[in-house]
């Protein structure tokens, strides 16, 4: 699998369910949320602009995805909402990698990042800077479950881990796997 196949197969309404830890607090968090995840037009202006402000060359970009999400942490009855932008940029030498741009807000600078497409369809992503270093990998258990887990380590020494299930809302035809042969 490459990476435009995997955020296609990711394509639709997803109920998530996350547990994290912050190690210096020694506090854990469980949350729920519904992500939306949404193919993009690789030349939309949305992503055309994402790659013009990482003065990345917007013919390079494979594909890519909007994600918005809806949720809230058990501890706290506030609803959190949010979305992301997430682009990938082609690699010529080694098409199981590249550059990953991730787009939080309309106006703001995407963060740089890479991506890593293993053997076993796992992809890695990874984005770090000076005061930040996030790696989050993701992989289908079935058509219509997802799992990713993530760490967060920040220069100030705190640190998060997390693990995310997720269930697909809704199996849609394509998602759905194909029947065993008739005999």
């Amino acid at each position: 699998m490459d990476i435009v196949e995997f955020f296609q197969l990711s394509v639709g309404k997803w109920f998530s369910q996350r547990t994290s830890h912050q190690f210096a607090l020694q506090k854990q968090e469980n949350g729920k949320s519904e992500l939306v995840i949404e193919a993009i037009d690789r030349l939309s202006s949305s992503v055309v602009q994402s790659c013009e402000q990482a003065q990345i060359d917007p013919q390079l970009a494979l594909c890519a995805v909007k994600i918005t999400w809806t949720g809230s942490v058990e501890q706290t009855a506030k609803q959190q909402t949010g979305g992301t932008l997430l682009v990938a940029i082609a690699n010529s030498s080694d098409p199981q990698t590249g550059k990953l741009l991730k787009s939080a807000g309309a106006g703001q600078a995407p963060a740089i990042g890479r991506y890593i497409m293993s053997r076993n369809d796992e992809l890695t992503l990874v984005i770090e800077n000076d005061t930040l270093y996030s790696e989050e990998r993701l992989w289908f258990e079935s058509p219509n479950v997802r799992l990713r887990h993530s760490i967060l380590k920040q220069a100030s020494g705190f640190s998060t881990a997390a693990f995310c299930s997720e269930i697909r809302m809704g199996v849609t035809k394509s998602s759905q796997p194909s029947s065993p042969p008739t005999i």
